[in-house]
């Protein structure tokens, strides 16, 4: 199946949320707007700019209204850092005590994930649920879209019982198995 006559492919062109003459503000308002442009489901906006008991403000707290879990969202423009990382499981961990009878979630929204980072991610996400979200700003023909990512989903151990008995994860049985 073809594209339809006269549709023609647009070339694009990656820049920073900043380079668009954007901000963090506007694209929680974004965010705010529409939750699910996350691709994290059909959310809504439970609170956003959340004062916290420790000083700082949570960007946004989104929530599922079907399963009632809570979605604690840090956004920040360009590249994470510790200070970034370090903020969202704090404001993770303030709001699931605040509502303790939720599933809680905590998100890093960032324009780049660096490896460092990702891997410091990846290991913390097997104790908590944390989910890493990328953002890339497209500028197509003058125009821009914000384009969302889940690059990290959170963690859910394999149940016990799971492997076939006498299964064997070697290379030999792998390559049998392929």
């Amino acid at each position: 199946m073809g594209l339809p006559m006269g549709t023609e492919f647009k070339p694009y062109k990656k820049i920073k949320l900043r380079d668009a003459g954007r901000d963090e503000r506007w694209l929680q308002s974004q965010i705010a707007e529409n939750p699910s442009i996350l691709g994290l489901g059909e959310l809504t906006l439970f609170r956003k700019e959340l004062k916290q008991a420790s000083g700082g403000r949570l960007d946004m707290l989104l929530a599922d209204p079907e399963t009632e879990t809570m979605y604690e969202v840090e956004i920040m423009l360009g590249a994470t850092d510790p200070s970034h990382i370090i903020r969202t499981i704090e404001y993770w961990d303030v709001e699931s005590r605040h509502y303790p009878s939720r599933e809680h979630r905590a998100v890093i929204v960032a324009e780049e994930i660096t490896n460092r980072f990702f891997n410091v991610i990846w290991l913390l996400n097997r104790s908590l649920p944390l989910i890493a979200v990328k953002l890339d700003v497209l500028e197509i023909g003058g125009d821009f879209v914000l384009h969302f990512t889940k690059i990290l989903d959170i963690y859910e151990a394999p149940e016990v019982g799971d492997e076939q008995p006498g299964s064997s994860s070697s290379r030999q049985a792998w390559e049998q198995y392929s």
